[in-house]
């Protein structure tokens, strides 16, 4: 089993331009600095909203919340912290959405059942 995490990603345009990272794999120590670098380039290129799709990730662990922590205060101005969820996930498989819920991840970054509900939801 590969469990190097893969990223995929794509424009989607809801009320706004969404970036969606596609994740597959394992979000781990491994790779952590590729969803960062994922991130960050997307965001020099000028993206403000930020959707992962975890429909594909087989094991969170601690570094893999760090990371999507690191990319959240990365999309979120100080002065929006708790106005406007500019990161949010999408299609977290009944493990990893365990693991979200019980650490209190999902209070800062809300998790939709589809992607389409999650693009949606975005607004400027």
């Amino acid at each position: 089993m590969d469990i190097t995490l893969k990223i995929t990603q794509e424009q989607v345009q809801g009320n706004v331009p969404v970036t969606v990272l596609h994740l597959r794999g394992w979000l781990d120590a491994q790779g952590e600095e590729s969803l960062l670098a994922a991130a960050r380039d997307a965001y020099d290129a000028g993206s403000r909203f930020l959707l992962l799709d975890l429909s594909e990730v087989d094991t969170l662990t601690s570094a893999g919340m760090r990371a999507m922590q690191k990319v959240y205060k990365l999309y979120t101005p100080a002065d929006e912290h708790f106005k406007v969820a500019r990161v949010k996930l999408c299609n977290a498989p009944p493990q990893v959405y365990h693991v979200l819920g019980v650490t209190g991840f999902l209070q800062n970054i809300p998790n939709y059942e589809t992607e389409q509900a999650a693009i949606d939801s975005f607004t400027g």
